[in-house]
């Protein structure tokens, strides 16, 4: 090894040589060296990880509500204060101090009463592929990276795509969630939609036309897809739902017509099967008819409604979305896996050429004639990981109707939970949910609307804080309203009894404490159901 000239200082004056710079460099990187994984460093690496997962299953034994109600003013010094440039020097003072900053206050979503959001206690099979891929470290854009992943990922998605009933052209690819499959989906509906015009200056007329029909109920990412894509501010058009949150067929054939008439080309139609606010699923036969009978493209948004893939019982909720010319899953919600893990399945394979671009480095045109199977042909993403695995081992170890059933018990919970808000004179319901998911406010006689919004928003600041349990607040009709979605199947009725009374306690305070308090004015001003 050859050590660099000595730099020359601005007096002209050589620096002495410091005759131990290249010991004790070697000797940094040796020692460097030995915290990366090799064959040298496998005791360490057992010991390490097993270290960390104890404190895990500790903090899991312990637990004993959901959150700890910290507040982000208390919890943002200590993670501010630490000095990443002086380090602690070994493991268990670093998982010390981990636990201090992050695991003590951690939300815990296998807790029964983590009630909050779309995220699900996972499998330990998954856990296990989770350990076993991180260590590996394979991207998936490339066969020389990945060897066997690759075919374990494209088992997946073709076992998907017969799940759903695409038919034997199907294929995808796996994502990092349901927002990047509805922007890869849509993306592929604007390429087809303008596969004709090769005019640059027709090309961007036609963009600035075009147009995607969703409902009022459908996911936020698809306003974002749209913006990403290039399209016009006005590209995205929501279409009214029925009683039930669901699209309204009959109005989406009416905005089809009304497109047409306008001369602004409907690009795509998305229908959403497992709405994030209300759980519900659009009737995707009859807009799977009218987007048949119109040529347009139908993306089915199945990120949470999948689940219902493997449900033995209720997989008929899904019919229609075998029609889709695109569909969204995301395991990582109703399959019980850790975060990431999700896919973008079409039923055409040659529309993702769209997705295809060609480097000489990673995958040059020649390794498509030679049949190598490079991921990243398919993928908007580059290097990506192996999250497969995880669904792989799930199913491998448990088998899909074990995960079916677990999930048709959540959503019998959901059933049960909607019964005692519906039952209960404290609360109001919205539409219910053929999922896991209830909308619901507390509004007894007499509340004025603006009092009782006021009171559900303090009513679930105070959950949090007490850290007892941990449920949504949403936005109905310029209303506040509070969610639970259901995903954990030790979560009983008297969870929810429990959860609703507490709700009930720090509403009425709120309300009796309340300038306005409690009020008997006009019909029109007190709480009415949605």
């Amino acid at each position: 090894m050859t050590l660099p000239a000595d730099p020359v200082p601005l007096d002209g004056k050589p620096t002495p040589a410091r005759p131990d710079a290249l010991s004790t460099s070697v000797g940094t990187v040796a020692a460097a060296q030995a915290y990366l994984l090799a064959d040298g460093s496998v005791d360490r690496y057992r010991q390490v990880l097993a270290d960390g997962v104890d404190r895990v299953a500790r903090r899991v034994a312990a637990v004993d509500r959901p959150f700890t109600g910290i507040a982000p003013d208390e919890l943002a010094p200590l993670v501010g204060d630490i000095e990443l440039d002086r380090p602690l020097g070994d493991h268990g003072t670093a998982l010390d101090e981990l636990d201090e900053v992050w695991l003590r206050d951690a939300v815990w979503f296998h807790h029964p009463r983590s009630l909050a959001h779309l995220n699900c206690p996972v499998a330990i099979p998954a856990l296990l592929g989770e350990a076993m891929l991180t260590a590996v470290n394979p991207s998936l854009d490339t066969w020389d990276q990945s060897a066997g992943a690759t075919f374990i990922e494209r088992r997946l998605i073709g076992w998907t795509a017969t799940r759903v009933g695409l038919g034997p052209s199907a294929d995808g690819v796996f994502t990092s969630g349901g927002t990047q499959s509805n922007l890869h989906a849509l993306l592929l509906a604007r390429e087809e939609a303008v596969a004709q015009v090769t005019d640059a200056d027709a090309r961007a007329v036609l963009l600035s036309r075009l147009r995607i029909l969703t409902s009022t109920a459908g996911h936020f990412s698809v306003q974002k897809a749209a913006k990403l894509l290039g399209l016009a501010p006005d590209a995205v058009v929501t279409v009214e739902t029925d009683a039930a949150r669901r699209m309204c067929p009959q109005a989406l054939g009416r905005e089809l017509d009304r497109c047409r008439r306008a001369d602004l080309p409907v690009m795509a139609v998305v229908a959403t099967a497992g709405t994030t606010d209300f759980g519900t699923i659009d009737p995707l036969p009859e807009i799977a008819r009218r987007c048949a009978a119109a040529g347009v493209w139908l993306h089915v948004d199945a990120a949470y409604g999948c689940g219902l893939l493997v449900s033995p019982t209720r997989r008929h909720l899904l019919d229609g979305i075998e029609q889709a010319d695109s569909v969204t899953v995301d395991y990582h919600k109703s399959f019980f896996q850790p975060v990431s893990s999700s896919a973008i399945l079409v039923r055409d394979r040659r529309v993702l050429r769209h997705a295809t671009y060609h480097a000489d480095y990673l995958n040059p045109a020649r390794a498509a004639a030679e049949r190598i199977p490079n991921q990243v042909d398919k993928s908007l993403q580059t290097t990506r990981r192996f999250d497969a695995l995880k669904l792989w081992l799930t199913l491998r170890v448990m088998g899909p109707d074990a995960i079916g059933a677990l999930f048709d018990e959540v959503c019998e919970r959901a059933d049960d939970a909607w019964a005692l808000a519906d039952t209960d004179p404290r609360f109001e319901v919205v539409a219910r949910s053929p999922l896991s998911t209830v909308v619901f406010r507390w509004c007894p006689t007499g509340i004025a609307p603006e009092l009782a919004d006021e009171a559900n928003r303090h009513a679930r600041n105070q959950l949090t804080a007490s850290g007892a349990a941990m449920v949504a607040g949403t936005t109905v009709d310029g209303r506040a309203h509070l969610k639970f979605t259901l995903l954990n199947p030790a979560t009983t009725s008297a969870d929810v009894t429990l959860v609703l009374d507490l709700i009930a306690e720090h509403a009425g305070r709120y309300a009796h404490d309340h300038p306005l308090g409690r009020t008997d004015r006009a019909a029109d001003m007190s709480c009415s159901v949605v």
